[in-house]
């Protein structure tokens, strides 16, 4: 059996006919979460209330999507242990009950989460919705090594063994659901996503994301696994910038440039071990463990970031330090990327015993 959690903000009439129309399908547990609503909406709610299949829980101020789906999940935790999981919908007849429902039969039957991912092809998805999708999307498969088509989709079927882990993720608004698969990705917990029809009603004017606002924490979320390594980045470079001008000009070039690499590399490495253990991928693994997977890393980066400069200088015959530089900019960008998904997935990966614990 399945619970459907449903946070709502300032809901129109159609609240109403969500509900009937998901009782008229067979769900009979839906759980409500009126987000600090405006008094003029609590005869809305006061409806839906008075059904029996019905639970009603209240913020006493707007608190945001995210804090109401927790607010959902901690209420499922506490007081249904004999259900299955939960599906999230929204509170504006913007998914078809038929995809609902598959949506939480397919995680029934597999085990793992299940997303409805909306085509955005379709003609009638708003420009803003379709660029901010796509763009998301490509972010995430790039940076984070997540493949999801519809990163905000509302309609996600979680099983109960999911939420201890959810209920702790960060985020408040519409960057919890983010947020929520950077958790997934990093606990291992899988999901797969199911077509459903791609429904704009309006051209989703009832919608309460703030386009500007809630874009900037979304992809504040996802920047964030970047910061850290542009900002060694920075540090390596400025330093071997300093020393490869600051060394003696009659030192073999070999020997100059590998000196200016290995003391900007030191530096830099130990800045950007710790940010990162810390603050980005939040790894609850042992020091050593990922030390030293992050020094073999580190040592296979500089070697490659010092053998291409040194081809480069080698081929094309010069010895200024600044072109030199932009040789190593260049190479350091590229190696950026290749290091940024080997420490997601091998060097602050947590190991299975630490990915099932709740925080």
């Amino acid at each position: 059996m399945v619970s459907v959690i449903l946070p709502s903000y300032n809901p129109s009439d159609k609240l109403i006919k969500t509900v009937e129309t998901l009782t008229e399908a067979g769900f009979d547990d839906i759980i409500i979460i009126d987000d600090g609503s405006s008094e003029e909406c609590q005869a809305v709610f006061e409806a839906v209330a008075a059904k029996p299949c019905v639970t009603l829980l209240r913020h006493e101020k707007n608190m945001g999507k995210g804090r109401g789906l927790k607010t959902g999940f901690s209420f499922f935790l506490e007081n249904r242990n004999d259900r299955t999981g939960v599906v999230t919908v929204d509170d504006d007849l913007q998914q078809n009950v038929k995809d609902i429902i598959s949506c939480a039969e397919e995680m029934e039957k597999s085990g793992e989460a299940v997303f409805g991912a909306r085509d955005f092809k379709s003609k009638n998805v708003p420009s803003k919705n379709k660029m901010g999708n796509n763009i998301t999307a490509f972010v995430f498969r790039a940076f984070c090594g997540i493949k999801i088509s519809d990163t905000q989709t509302g309609l996600r079927a979680l099983p109960s063994s999911y939420l201890p882990s959810l209920c702790e993720v960060g985020g408040e608004r519409f960057e919890y659901e983010t947020n929520m698969l950077l958790e997934m990705k990093k606990r291992g917990l899988t999901f797969r996503e199911l077509p459903i029809e791609t429904i704009y009603i309006e051209g989703n004017k009832s919608s309460h994301f703030r386009y500007f606002r809630d874009s900037v924490k979304i992809y504040t979320v996802i920047l964030k696994y970047m910061f850290s390594s542009i900002g060694a980045a920075i540090i390596d470079l400025v330093v071997f910038t300093l020393l490869n001008l600051l060394l003696p000009k009659n030192m073999e070039e070999w020997i100059r440039i590998f000196t200016a690499t290995a003391a900007a590399r030191i530096i830099s490495s130990a800045v950007n071990y710790t940010v990162n253990r810390k603050g980005v991928f939040k790894s609850r693994n042992k020091v050593r463990s990922s030390l030293i997977k992050y020094y073999i890393l580190c040592v296979c980066q500089a070697a490659i970031s010092y053998g291409m400069v040194y081809l480069m200088t080698f081929f094309t015959g010069t010895t200024q330090s600044l072109l030199q530089t932009i040789y190593k900019m260049i190479i350091d960008i590229a190696l950026f990327f290749l290091c940024f998904a080997i420490q997601r997935e091998w060097v602050f990966k947590e190991d299975g015993k630490n990915k099932n614990e709740v925080r």
